[in-house]
């Protein structure tokens, strides 16, 4: 098992909710302090590097327009990374690649972040998220395809050597295609892409990526994962290993229950501050009609509508409206004392049939930077060995 140390970099002092109404996309930057900003990446980044320390590795991702993730140029964050930690492998999941217009930027970007760390970058991509597109004046119809067209653009770049290449694709048109540097590793870096439907995970298995799901529980994620083996099962390939698959989940360790439990409470903020006007969070076109009628008719303000409501339109409870105890029955929350911990993460383990990543999502909000690393340091010392002994026998 991998694991791989995550925050989104909030900045968490907002006006009360009820003045203003989205926390993406019209939320005035007025409201940010820079220097209370500066203060926030300081520590931030000294998280990461603890993780490192620890023998854990770390992982960013991009937002834009929003208090909720100031990580608005992840390969920035990436590039610093390469230079602060010594060990750690640096995952970004993911590149928001059909909301950026040019793919050939992106394989440079990543290729020099990778030359930085030595070859310890794994690249993640992802669709974005609905409340971006406006932002970014983004057609929300066809960015699906749009994404793997950047993805085959992008790691065509990075694997051509003998000289540049010309690009004619439906979305994107390019000249010369010639990357320099090229990634420092051959053929190119490891590359994840996101999922939170089966029928996501299909094309993802063709192309033997490692898939990823975010806060989706027992249900989701065993429904993604055996997608993705299914597939590959019919391509008349092996079983794919353990690191094909990554999670990724709310996650605090105390010295006791108790304890970890608190923690685990800060980190709702996450779920809990996400509120987003509904005309940002359902674009025609982005996910299918029946999809989207059923999260207009939750009329929810929290989250990817992709976890409001099945492939068959059939709503879902807001993760915002759970309880810590319902999240942690439902696998999006892992947290308790080292021993709750290790056993949530074995029955996690247990019930998805196997997975080799988890993204651990253990600061949010408020949470203070002792109390982040505290919850760290206990994860690495004692839940990562009892967790080892079960995957590591598992795998054998």
């Amino acid at each position: 098992m991998q694991y791989w140390s995550f925050t989104e970099a909030a900045y968490p002092d907002l006006p009360e909710p009820e003045t203003y109404p989205s926390i993406r996309v019209t939320l005035p930057n007025g409201v940010i302090d820079p220097e209370r900003a500066a203060s926030l990446w300081d520590r931030y980044i000294r998280e990461w590097q603890v993780a490192d320390e620890c023998g854990l590795n770390v992982m960013v991702n991009e937002h834009h327009s929003t208090a909720t993730c100031m990580t608005s140029v992840a390969p920035l964050i990436t590039a610093v990374l390469a230079r602060v930690t010594s060990n750690a492998r640096i995952l970004l999941l993911g590149n928001p690649v059909a909301n950026r217009p040019d793919p050939v930027r992106i394989a440079e970007e990543m290729a020099l972040v990778d030359v930085l760390s030595h070859g310890r970058l794994d690249v993640g991509f992802v669709r974005g998220v609905p409340y971006e597109i406006s932002a970014t004046n983004t057609k929300p119809i066809g960015m699906t395809e749009r994404m793997w067209e950047a993805i085959e653009l992008i790691t065509r770049a990075w694997a051509t050597h003998d000289g540049p290449f010309n690009w004619e694709g439906e979305f994107f048109h390019h000249r010369q295609v010639n990357i320099w540097p090229r990634p420092y590793q051959q053929p190119t870096p490891p590359v994840w892409v996101t999922a939170v439907s089966p029928s996501s995970a299909t094309r993802i298995a063709d192309q033997d990526y490692r898939i990823a799901t975010f806060l989706t529980g027992y249900e989701g994620a065993r429904t993604v994962f055996q997608a993705y083996r299914d597939r590959q099962a019919e391509a008349g390939k092996p079983v794919p290993a353990d690191d094909k698959f990554g999670y990724a989940a709310l996650v605090y360790t105390g010295k006791t229950d108790a304890e970890g439990l608190d923690g685990a409470r800060k980190l709702l903020w996450y779920l809990t501050s996400n509120k987003v006007a509904t005309e940002f969070l359902y674009p025609p076109g982005y996910t299918p009609y029946p999809v989207r009628a059923a999260g207009l008719r939750a009329h929810s303000a929290v989250h990817d509508p992709a976890l409001l409501a099945d492939q068959g339109g059939h709503a879902k409870k807001d993760l915002a409206l759970m309880s810590l105890e319902e999240l942690i029955d439902r696998g999006i929350v892992f947290a308790g004392s080292p021993q709750t911990v290790s056993n949530q993460i074995e029955k996690f383990y247990s019930e998805v049939g196997g997975f080799g990543n988890l993204l651990l999502m253990g600061q949010a909000g408020h949470m203070e930077h002792d109390e982040a690393v505290r919850g760290l340091e206990l994860f690495a010392d004692q839940v990562v060995p009892a967790v080892n002994r079960l995957t590591d026998a598992a795998t054998v």
